[in-house]
């Protein structure tokens, strides 16, 4: 979980919930960072994931009137780029589904060669990217856990409140989305 100051960012909702855009502007420059790394990690594509953050940015100022000050900002905007990257996922498979109903060419489903395993280091930007594809392609239900565990840094139980599930389903599906990503890893191997 990163830490941001929850205080600071607090008093920064406050000054833009009282007109002021520069303090909203300067509490998006405080996330920005992780909030495009987790996005870009869900959906696997850079171009795609700098759209899905803006829509979590606009989503979170129409919103910030709702926020809780005693809960963490980040956690708060985590839960906004998490439904923007589930709606993303949502309309590609409506527009996969109308493509082959229209019998058009559908585009970015090739599965890439995970690297050793979501959180080792890996070497080359090449591999990094695959393994964001292959990250992105799991399902929903194996990616989240994997990508707020495992890459974003929260405990199995952080991961479940987020979720609206308990530790050890959290801690199941992330065993299944390794599981997963080697099975892809070694099918690539062969072919």
């Amino acid at each position: 979980m990163t830490d941001t100051g929850g205080d600071e960012d607090a008093t920064l909702v406050k000054r833009a919930l009282d007109g002021d855009d520069a303090a909203f502007a300067q509490l998006m420059g405080r996330h920005k960072q992780w909030a495009y790394r987790f996005v870009r990690r869900y959906v696997g594509n850079a171009d795609d994931a700098y759209d899905v953050l803006q829509d979590t940015f606009f989503s979170a100022w129409l919103a910030l009137s709702r926020y809780q000050p005693a809960r963490p900002f980040d956690v708060w905007l985590r839960r906004i780029a998490l439904n923007k990257c589930r709606d993303r996922a949502r309309r590609e498979s409506v527009r996969r589904v109308f493509a082959r109903l229209t019998g058009e060419e559908s585009e970015g489903l090739e599965l890439s060669d995970p690297a050793a395993g979501p959180e080792s280091s890996v070497a080359t930007e090449q591999e990094i990217e695959q393994l964001e594809r292959s990250i992105a392609v799991l399902p929903r239900s194996l990616k989240e856990p994997l990508l707020l565990t495992a890459l974003e840094g929260l405990s199995h139980q952080q991961a479940a409140e987020l979720l609206g599930l308990n530790a050890k389903a959290v801690e199941m599906r992330i065993y299944r989305a390794r599981e997963r990503l080697s099975a892809l890893r070694a099918s690539r191997q062969r072919h």
